[in-house]
């Protein structure tokens, strides 16, 4: 049986605190979590991460687990009955409905579980005192839209339970959860009672808010960054211009001589709070395609009358 050094899983050292092991947990798994992640392993490693985090992120888990590494050997193939918690700490949730990480790993991880919770098994008979499960933590996608409006969305978590014959086995369950208008990139949603169930009572799930890339935002806190493009005469002689936001159309007055990367402050526009950030409005020039007849003499008109060299004294 092949020995896991889950310390390393996590990237911690075998000294690391509750709380190091469970901020190193939160990076890699927001790192690697299906959704976001373009590793080719992604599913794989964040199993690997929920199941070093399980036992890890649990005292009583992780005592058992320093005893393994400082050499116990257990009986090979002996009967494995687990404690009426095991198995808490393992899910994952992916948005809009899609399977989240989660489960166990192979058939030697199962080996390897069976003769490290024989050991836990052994120390509760001494003294068992019922547990509340652990807290399940995940990322949930989410548009920009989502933020200025609320929403609500459906995940799947992979959780442990027990079938007929009391092995242990992963379902998923769907959950349907309500995003409050105003939320931020890396807060955390709790859902009270939805971690993992124990003999005390089940724990809670926190949710990390991820915002869904999208090619015209830019997020920082609850401030937005649009690119807008325009017309080079919109910039040259002013407009008016519609421009579509994350909260809706708004009309916007472009001044006169504006050039590319002029910004456009829209006071409390942006994610709602207590208080609202802004909304800035870059200016992004787009040139009208030479495409047509007409359109290249317009464009040989200007070279010929405007005399205009944008390199000249740089």
């Amino acid at each position: 049986m092949e020995y896991k050094d889950y310390y390393q899983t996590l990237g911690v050292s075998k000294t690391a605190s509750e709380d190091e092991i469970k901020k190193a947990y939160r990076k890699l798994v927001r790192k690697y979590h299906p959704d976001v992640s373009k590793e080719p392993d992604a599913q794989k490693k964040t199993q690997e991460l929920n199941e070093a985090y399980g036992v890890l992120g649990d005292a009583e888990k992780r005592a058992a687990y320093d005893d393994l590494g400082r050499g116990r050997q257990f009986r090979a193939g002996q009967e494995f009955r687990p404690p009426p918690d095991w198995g808490r700490g393992f899910g994952g949730a992916g948005a809009g409905g899609q399977p989240g990480p989660g489960g166990f790993g192979d058939a030697d991880s199962s080996d390897f579980f069976a003769d490290l919770f024989a050991n836990l098994g052994g120390r509760r008979r001494q003294q068992y005192t019922p547990q509340r499960g652990d807290d399940s933590h995940a990322a949930i996608t989410i548009d920009l839209a989502d933020a200025y409006q609320g929403a609500t969305r459906n995940i799947s978590l992979m959780v442990a339970d027990r079938d007929a014959q009391d092995r242990i086995v992963t379902r998923e369950r769907t959950l349907s959860v309500n995003i409050p208008k105003g939320v931020t990139a890396g807060q955390q949603l709790r859902l009270s009672g939805q971690g993992q169930r124990g003999e005390a009572g089940p724990g809670d799930l926190y949710l990390e808010i991820q915002f869904r890339p999208d090619p015209r935002y830019r997020v920082d806190g609850r401030d937005v960054f649009e690119t807008v493009p325009v017309a080079p005469w919109e910039l040259a002689l002013g407009a008016d211009i519609e421009v579509a936001t994350p909260s809706g159309k708004v009309t916007v007055t472009v001044p006169a001589g504006s050039q590319t990367g002029r910004k456009l402050r829209l006071r409390g526009r942006g994610i709602p709070g207590k208080e609202a950030g802004d909304l800035y409005l870059l200016l992004e020039v787009a040139l009208p395609p030479a495409n047509t007849d007409k359109a290249r003499e317009l464009y040989r008109t200007m070279a010929r009358e405007m005399a205009f060299n944008p390199r000249a004294g740089g």
